[in-house]
């Protein structure tokens, strides 16, 4: 069997040679805007308004440079790839929009879509982690098949991933912007839950940077040195020198063991030495 054919190379791979004519000029046809449905497989969640809005004058102006990447749909076409250029062509009240059409599964429909978000830097790291948990998924694949089939580095998967581990809020945060891939990333790490509370907490109330963050987690980690548990009689010797401390006006050390011990007096000066003789006589 040939070996698949990794698609790490942005929008140009989605586009197979067959697409084009023999002048190297890609085939496309105009499709009416209702023709076509959303991919259900697509990765990104989050369409905001503001951006889509500025696209759509950009498409106004200028109209849909890049083709739709589609495929064949029980009712017209199902989106691959362009889904931000179809709706903002929807909120510019473009009736028809360039597409290109390709047969391909509904694993290899994430894959693509995932692809061109990727190299588009479209997907917030939740939205990429979950593509990735997902296409883990349909494929049976493992990490290191999904790497070279992407064009990725294991690590950069694994690291999305661990993502994913996080709380929801702590993925609300990332989601929303307020925290970086690097503090998700430093909160992952933590396994309690609510010393990974309290980070998050202090990574958005405070603005910290991410080495910041890693400064504070490491503090928590820190192991504390244990205090040794005194014995009652312990106790009762420390509360008798301290009686004799303000008794005699200095320092005094009780020491005992079994039956026996010594009452250290400490002076500090020839004058503090006589008075204490003074109080002692």
């Amino acid at each position: 069997m040939a070996k698949r054919k990794a698609l790490g190379k942005g929008l140009s791979a989605l586009i197979p040679d067959a697409n084009k004519t023999e002048t190297g000029e890609m085939q496309f046809f105009l499709c009416p805007v209702e023709s076509i449905e959303p991919n259900p497989y697509q990765p990104r969640q989050s369409f905001p308004a503001s951006e889509l809005e500025e696209m759509a004058n950009s498409v106004r102006e200028k109209g849909i440079i890049t083709p739709l990447l589609v495929c064949r749909a029980e009712f017209g076409y199902q989106l691959i790839a362009g889904e931000r250029r179809w709706r903002a062509a929807q909120k510019a009240g473009l009736e028809r929009v360039p597409v290109v059409v390709r047969d391909v599964s509904p694993t290899e429909s994430l894959e693509l879509a995932l692809i061109e978000n990727i190299h588009r830097s479209d997907l917030n790291p939740i939205e990429e982690a979950l593509a990735y948990k997902r296409l883990l998924e349909e494929t049976g694949g493992t990490q290191d098949s999904m790497a070279e089939r992407l064009g990725k580095d294991r690590s950069t998967i694994t690291n999305m991933l661990r993502l994913l581990k996080l709380p929801a809020f702590a993925q609300k945060d990332v989601i929303d912007g307020r925290l970086s891939m690097g503090h998700a990333r430093v909160l992952a790490g933590i396994k309690n839950a609510n010393e990974l509370k309290q980070l998050r907490n202090a990574a958005v109330d405070k603005e910290l940077s991410v080495r910041q963050l890693e400064a504070l987690a490491k503090q928590k980690k820190a192991p504390s040195r244990p205090r040794k548990s005194k014995p009652e009689e312990d106790y009762y010797m420390q509360s008798l020198a301290d009686n004799l401390k303000r008794s005699l006006g200095t320092k005094v050390d009780i020491r005992k063991q079994g039956g026996k011990g010594s009452i250290v007096i400490y002076f500090y000066s020839d004058e503090e030495f006589e008075r204490l003789l003074d109080l002692l006589a």
